[in-house]
């Protein structure tokens, strides 16, 4: 079997994330949890850095972007990006992710979105390797 090392690009909200992360694990699969990053790091929010966040002006959004808990999760995320060699976007999730998945298409790396419920149609996720809809066709794809 193909061990792959994964990215899995989701959000805080999304239901499924953890599912996704156990069985692709449980397949063998190296994979990295942006929630409990390798670093012992707790995973990165916005709250954490201020409770105010959703306020913050555009400028206060860049300033914020060099806090140093945002500079540690980027690095802690960006480091795995660049060590993964397939992104699995799990669906839905917001801008970060996207993103990411972006990022991982443009290198040429194995990208695949995972929609495991109805979603409103994307045209450009044609960009990607696969558009998987249950998590038995993920594992399969991954082969």
């Amino acid at each position: 079997m193909l061990v792959r090392k994964i990215y899995v690009a989701s959000s805080w909200r999304n239901e499924f994330y953890p599912e996704v992360v156990e069985k692709l694990r449980e397949a063998g699969h190296d994979v990295y949890d942006f929630r409990n990053p390798p670093s012992g790091d707790p995973g990165f929010k916005w709250a954490n850095v201020s409770a105010d966040y959703m306020a913050w002006s555009p400028a206060q959004y860049r300033d914020m972007l060099q806090h140093p808990m945002a500079e540690r999760q980027f690095h802690n995320d960006i480091e795995a990006m660049e060590d993964c060699d397939t992104c699995v976007l799990v669906l839905p999730c917001g801008r970060s992710a996207h993103t990411e998945a972006g990022w991982f298409a443009g290198k040429g790396k194995r990208t695949i979105a995972y929609i495991p419920e109805r979603q409103e149609p994307e045209l450009m996720y044609k960009l990607f390797d696969s558009v998987c809809c249950s998590i038995d066709e993920l594992i399969e794809t991954l082969k």
